[in-house]
């Protein structure tokens, strides 16, 4: 059997997972000296009180090492093969740690087989390549066909997300204090996306209505160029905003009903309050990855 595992950082919901047979590696936050596991969190009463956080934001960890080997190993032990798909190595070390851990397990296990994918983003960019390979594995792929399945889905997917203030991103020494300063006093309202595995910023605008406008824009254009395969809308802080951005905006212009998940703190906690999209297109968007996507697959 091949098992999928990502992390909690992907944001899919415990159901979600559990329906499709995806095993999810929690990592976790830490606020004021308490520690959270990410994947077990009701995220919409931790962020509540988003903007009390914003002087002393809460850290975040990735799993052990340990973990991420009894993870494995549990599988090498069942006979089971693993196709594992990770948080951008440009935001966390996990991917790195889940390399390091099936290969001690591998040196353990002669017959265990594995890839670990980088999925060069986090949120639903993250998890649309997951669902890819679980739609692989269920229709009898193989593990490298399931593998190949998440790389070609990496290709296709954009997340893009405007941040409500630049406070949170200055406060993580994201920007300078100058810049957060001007910023906010002007009302410049960047969008973000993630490019290589990096957040980057696509545009600058003025206001956070012309931001969204961007957003709209730009998912617009790709979808018009590439199709439409998949679509979430998502949220950091409170989630109406985004159901309202999300049935007035978004849902008229795809003729369908969107989810609106909440996004990992873990990522949330860098950018603040923020609304955005992380959404698949049939066919590779321009500018997501400059090199090989063969070259984020790790394989025994």
């Amino acid at each position: 059997m091949i098992k999928i595992l990502t992390d909690s950082v992907a944001s899919i919901p415990a159901d979600v997972a559990r329906e499709a047979g995806i095993d999810i590696a929690t990592l976790f936050v830490n606020r004021e000296g308490t520690e959270y596991a990410d994947a077990d969190m009701d995220l919409d009463a931790f962020y509540a009180d988003i903007y009390d956080m914003v002087d002393n934001i809460p850290t975040s960890s990735q799993p052990s090492q340990l973990t991420l080997e009894a993870l494995f190993e549990e599988a090498a032990k069942a006979g089971d093969e693993v196709l594992g798909i990770f948080i951008s190595s440009g935001l966390s070390g996990t991917y790195e740690g889940a390399v390091r851990a099936a290969r001690a397990v591998k040196a353990r296990n002669i017959d265990f087989s594995y890839v670990i994918v980088d999925s060069s983003s986090c949120g639903y960019d993250e998890a649309w390549p997951v669902f890819d390979a679980v739609a692989a594995r269920d229709a009898g792929e193989d593990l490298a066909g399931c593998a190949a399945a998440a790389l070609e889905g990496i290709t296709s997917t954009r997340f893009l997300f405007t941040p409500e203030t630049l406070t949170f991103l200055q406060k993580g020494g994201r920007i300078g204090n100058a810049a957060a300063l001007l910023g906010n006093l002007i009302q410049l309202a960047p969008v973000l996306t993630v490019t290589d595995g990096k957040a980057t910023t696509l545009a600058k605008v003025r206001t956070r209505k012309k931001a969204l406008d961007k957003i709209v824009a730009t998912f617009k254009g790709d979808i018009e160029a590439h199709g439409l395969k998949h679509v979430a809308v998502h949220y950091i802080g409170d989630k109406a905003p985004a159901v309202e951005w999300a049935r007035e905006v978004i849902e008229p212009l795809i003729g369908r009903t969107v989810s609106v998940l909440p996004v990992s703190p873990v990522i949330g906690l860098h950018v603040g309050p923020a609304v955005g999209i992380a959404y698949e297109c049939l066919s590779a968007v321009a500018d997501k990855l400059t090199g090989p996507v063969q070259a984020r697959a790790t394989a025994s």
